[in-house]
């Protein structure tokens, strides 16, 4: 980005990892995170529940399906996954999103459907999660300032979402819109990007199975700062691809420009596919640094899943197209 460099992360910031062995111990640690959300700034719920809240309850004490897409890799505790965050939204520093979150209002929570949809709609968030079945699926998080996380999430496929609303032939593009509201959300008072957040997808990756809105994660709500109460995961992009806190899903016929490509195009690109054969022209993408954990580790090409996402590139250079 032109005119600002991201803040140095010193090593001293990062929390050790809690070790999760196996999924009944996860669901343990589950439970206790939910009593911990009781104390945490921008986590605490409020006594009475909003409409979309107790619909997402209800769904967790359902049950979920547990897809483990990390390959049994550790988790990246709690702690650590919701204190260290870019949401620039709040403010620049990895504490921000924690320390100013509870500011981000989201009762009620509605979302737009727009653009070549054969059917558009301003839908409250319940009125979406009131059709689809949540799952957990864990995934490896990589952000292109090379840390990296594995976190569960709770949510279901965004292709769900699209196909009820009906694509037209002519949707080629997906396009994010972040919330805008800088009375409480004191980052968009600055001119780092021109608000509010937007992303977008190529409409097969949007389609992928392995493309995610995810409502909640660590089997409870998202919390403010990861995102609430709905945003996009896409486990073969940088982190920055997975927008927060979304108001609008529009299907177009012409690529959109995402915020980051907008802000400076030499240094972000519209695919933003992890490949650490790619370098950001101010770091190397070969190596990762895991939260919670010491030293570092190889990137894996796509984070991991080009078994599953490598062919929507074929023919592409992967070189010129980052």
């Amino acid at each position: 980005m032109k005119g600002y460099r991201y803040p140095k992360i010193a090593e001293s910031e990062v929390t050790p990892k809690h070790v999760f062995e196996n999924r009944r111990r996860f669901l343990q640690h589950s439970a206790a995170f939910g009593a911990v959300m009781s104390f945490a700034p921008g986590m605490l719920m409020p006594n009475t529940a909003s409409a979309w809240r107790r619909t997402l309850a209800d769904k967790i004490q359902q049950g979920v399906s547990n897809q483990d897409f990390a390959e049994g890799e550790s988790l990246t505790s709690v702690n650590d996954a919701t204190t260290y965050n870019n949401f620039y939204e709040f403010g620049v520093r990895k504490s921000d999103p924690e320390v100013y979150g509870h500011k981000l209002q989201t009762d009620p929570w509605r979302v737009s459907i727009e653009g070549e949809f054969e059917n558009t709609a301003s839908v409250y968030l319940e009125d979406i999660l009131r059709r689809y079945m949540l799952e957990e699926r864990i995934y490896r998080l990589r952000c292109v300032e090379t840390w990296s996380m594995v976190i569960p999430w709770l949510g279901f496929p965004l292709a769900d979402l699209l196909t009820h609303y009906g694509l037209t032939s002519r949707a080629n593009y997906i396009e994010f819109e972040s919330i805008f509201d800088p009375d409480n959300l004191r980052g968009q008072r600055r001119s780092m990007i021109d608000w509010p957040y937007r992303e977008a997808l190529r409409i097969d990756e949007a389609m992928h199975p392995l493309t995610m809105i995810a409502v909640g994660m660590y089997g409870e709500k998202m919390p403010n700062q990861n995102g609430a109460p709905m945003r996009l995961v896409v486990p073969w992009k940088y982190g920055f691809k997975s927008i927060k806190s979304v108001v609008a899903i529009r299907a177009l016929e012409e690529k959109p420009t995402p915020s980051w490509v907008a802000k400076n195009p030499e240094e972000y690109g519209f695919y933003a596919n992890v490949n650490p054969e790619v370098d950001h022209p101010r770091w190397s993408q070969a190596r990762e640094r895991r939260i919670g954990e010491g030293g570092r580790r190889e990137t894996l090409m796509f984070n991991g899943y080009a078994d599953e996402v490598a062919q929507l590139y074929t023919g592409m250079d992967l070189q010129k197209h980052y």
